[in-house]
């Protein structure tokens, strides 16, 4: 015989009925409604977090502090170990990259050193780490800086600070 869903109920006494309280004295739980006589626990106004006149938690713990630098640039990465599945003398470029699945749609590329190069290839990319580039000319091949699409994001030398100079 198999269980089916419909079947399935709690275990005897496993489950009680909710006791009613607040109702009149002819119910049992009349008058105070089991809390006993004032107090805080008698009163319904306890804030959330209140931890009994203790420094709650949320003023405990520190505010989120720090700067986000609004010109930081984000790379997707690849390393040397990912040019071996490209043919000696072909260029490697995003598209290229993308094409193979091997960085995101959008954002620019930095190839670093990890791995090594047997092959010569063109290497087109926004940023090379020194090693991979040392890696790449003792192979043979070429490595070529793309310019970021949307050029230079940094405020001009000498303003003073471009978030407070609006």
């Amino acid at each position: 015989m198999t269980i089916k869903i419909h079947d399935l109920k709690p275990a005897p006494g496993a489950h009680r009925e909710a006791k009613r309280v607040g109702r009149g004295i002819g119910g049992k739980g009349g008058k105070t409604a089991g809390r006993g006589t004032k107090g805080q626990g008698a009163r319904n106004n306890i804030k959330p977090g209140f931890e009994g006149g203790q420094t709650p938690l949320h003023r405990r713990v520190p505010k989120a502090k720090g700067f986000r630098n609004p010109f930081r640039v984000e790379y997707h990465v690849v390393n040397l170990d990912t040019f071996e599945g490209f043919e000696a003398g072909s260029t490697v470029d995003p598209d290229t990259l993308r094409a193979k699945g091997l960085v995101a749609k959008r954002g620019l590329v930095k190839v670093l050193g990890r791995g090594d190069v047997t092959k010569a290839l063109t290497v087109k990319a926004h940023a090379f780490s020194q090693a991979a580039r040392d890696a790449i000319t003792a192979a043979g091949g070429t490595v070529e800086v793309i310019p970021a699409p949307w050029g230079d994001r940094r405020p001009p030398a000498g303003s003073n600070n471009a978030l407070t100079n609006r």
